[in-house]
């Protein structure tokens, strides 16, 4: 309990932001739908949010550098806040676009400067328990940000306002927080090949989560309305997705320390594969199958991220931690900014069961690469703990590195 209250202020300042910044991409694909825009111009405003999030990547550290943390913090939480609020002023696709870049480099800063006040404060004795919080935390916010939608009318005031004010919200607890600002810690260099260097396959996995997370994350709302979904259903459907994830983690975390992790991403590569076609099977029959579908399509392609780079930290030293992280975590950018503008495209020419082809297609490459790469050489030795890894910042790297090498 005294840990808990000792980082209640961050803790609280991630449920604000979650519940503001996660649920303005279901709530623009459904206002998009209300307003007319077309199917790839929804996209569009999803490929922004991604953008936005790996210029914010990039940026935070440095500007934590220049001003210190709770001055970044409060322009990142700014910028977000007014991507959210700008929305019903400008009812336009492509400037909405441009507000969907300012929640990206929202999300990206904050939870930049929450992961490096936590590393500063943590010790090796309150390491586990304080990232177990963490997590906790992270995903109760992210389940939170998709049902909110579900009170929400699409493109209305009321709906950008109170997403605005939850995202400015999450200024108070740091603001007022007597305890006093960490030392800014160093930025870590930015080396995309360090991932395909240590493994190739983790550099293709977390590619691949990239893709489905963002397509899913994104464009699922117009899939769900597609399929025949109202828009209160959406936010239960995208729930069902982010439980199906939440409740895998720990029996694969188990898996992928016990086997040969190649051999787990294999299997999910394969998993993931039949989900989209029990997903695509699923939608003629009935709301509940529909969120089975979604359930079952997050318990197979949530922990790919998680899996893939525990795989890269198994031929990683200590002191690569941090910029081998950047480097996963500016590929999984890569395949989520180009995503959801693909999706959407294919849902507009080709119907809603495109998109789950799509992702099938890339998660059947990944399936190839993996049993190509089982082949090239063996496992390490020794490897490094599995460890859930919120895909939120590149400071994660640092924040859970230790946790990795611990037996």
């Amino acid at each position: 309990m005294r840990l808990l209250i000792s980082f209640a202020a961050l803790f609280l300042s991630v449920i604000f932001l979650q519940l503001g910044t996660g649920g303005v991409a279901p709530l623009d694909a459904l206002s998009g739908v209300a307003l007319g825009f077309s199917k790839s111009e929804i996209g569009v405003l999803g490929s922004s949010h991604f953008f936005g999030f790996f210029i914010g990547c990039w940026w935070a550290p440095r500007l934590m550098g220049t001003v210190g943390h709770s001055r970044a913090f409060a322009a990142f939480t700014a910028a977000g806040t007014i991507g959210l609020i700008a929305h019903m002023m400008v009812v336009n696709p492509w400037a909405w676009a441009g507000l969907r870049v300012l929640s990206g480099l929202c999300v990206a800063g904050a939870y930049t400067v929450i992961e490096a006040w936590l590393q500063a404060k943590v010790t090796n004795e309150t390491r586990g328990r304080a990232m177990g919080l963490y997590r906790v935390v992270d995903i109760m916010g992210s389940l939170g940000a998709q049902l909110v939608i579900g009170i929400l009318s699409p493109a209305a005031y009321f709906s950008y306002n109170l997403l605005a004010i939850l995202c400015c919200a999450a200024l108070l607890p740091i603001i007022v927080s007597r305890a006093e600002q960490p030392e800014t810690p160093d930025a870590p260099r930015l080396r995309p090949l360090l991932a395909w260097a240590r493994s190739p396959l983790a550099a293709v996995g977390v590619v691949v989560s990239g893709i489905t997370g963002a397509a899913f994350r994104m464009v699922g709302p117009v899939y769900g309305i597609e399929v025949g979904l109202s828009a209160d259903m959406i936010a239960l459907f995208l729930a069902a997705y982010v439980i199906g994830g939440a409740v895998v983690q720990f029996p694969l975390g188990w898996l992928a320390d016990k086997y040969d992790r190649r051999h787990v991403l294999i299997g999910l590569s394969v998993a993931a594969t039949l989900s989209c076609g029990t997903t695509i099977a699923l939608s003629g029959m009935g709301t509940a199958s529909v969120f089975a579908g979604a359930a079952v399509f997050g318990m197979a392609t949530i922990p790919i991220y998680s899996v893939s780079a525990a795989h890269a930290h198994d031929f990683a030293d200590a002191s690569e931690r941090v910029e081998l992280s950047a480097a996963l975590m500016f590929l999984y950018a890569v395949g989520a900014i180009a995503s959801p503008l693909v999706a959407s495209a294919l849902i507009e020419v080709f119907g809603p069961a495109a998109m789950f082809g799509f992702i099938a297609l890339t998660h059947a490459g990944l399936l190839v690469f993996g049993l190509v790469r089982t082949r090239v050489r063996p496992v390490p030795e020794v490897r490094t703990t599995y460890v859930y890894t919120p895909r939120t910042s590149f400071l994660v790297g640092r924040l859970f590195g230790r946790a990795r090498d611990e037996d």
